[in-house]
């Protein structure tokens, strides 16, 4: 079964998950749960600078950072990295201790902490070779305000009414209680 990367390079999903036989996405509810996370998480990061560059260069000059292309780890835990940073990336995580974050919400601030702390890769470590196969050929990515949009109208929720079914005079919390005999000050113990 083919696996594709959409958006940036990292995060892998089936085809027959998220695409039609068409090519076309699936909508949203189509989709199971853990690809369409990612997916909605990727329309978010797709615009979002290298984390790596972002720590070199700041807030205040984040024009100069590179736009990410990959990312790695699980969702809202990411760490987004373009590919001249991917190698310090995979030199933490495969020989600096990194591994051990893994699945950890820790996982993204113990690479920021180690890249802030000067932590880089060896100049000649190698990454990885990323094989693209006519990426022109994959649908772009939906539109973030798009994927919220659909979300909230491919809802299938139900209202459920509490009330339903019980007549007017099952509703009787105390009927010996006089409202005006609640003292509202008085300290309870916690």
């Amino acid at each position: 079964m083919p696996k594709v990367s959409i958006g940036l390079r990292g995060w892998r999903f089936e085809e027959r998950e998220v695409f039609t036989p068409d090519g076309e996405f699936k909508p949203l509810n189509g989709i199971p749960e853990e690809p369409r996370e990612r997916l909605v998480r990727l329309a978010y990061l797709v615009e979002k600078p290298c984390d790596a560059c972002y720590l070199v260069h700041g807030e205040e000059h984040v024009e100069r950072c590179t736009p990410a292309a990959i990312v790695y780890g699980e969702p809202n835990e990411e760490v987004l990295l373009c590919g001249t940073h991917e190698a310090d990336f995979l030199y933490w995580y495969r020989e600096a201790g990194g591994k051990s974050h893994r699945g950890e919400p820790t996982f993204r601030d113990a690479f920021h902490e180690w890249f802030a702390g000067g932590g880089r890769a060896p100049e000649d470590y190698g990454g990885l070779d990323h094989v693209e196969t006519d990426p022109e050929a994959l649908p772009d990515p939906p539109d973030p305000e798009e994927i919220h949009r659909r979300l909230n109208e491919e809802f299938e929720g139900r209202t459920i009414d509490l009330r339903e079914g019980m007549a007017d005079d099952d509703v009787d919390l105390n009927p010996d209680l006089d409202p005006d005999d609640v003292d509202l000050e008085t300290d309870y113990p916690s």
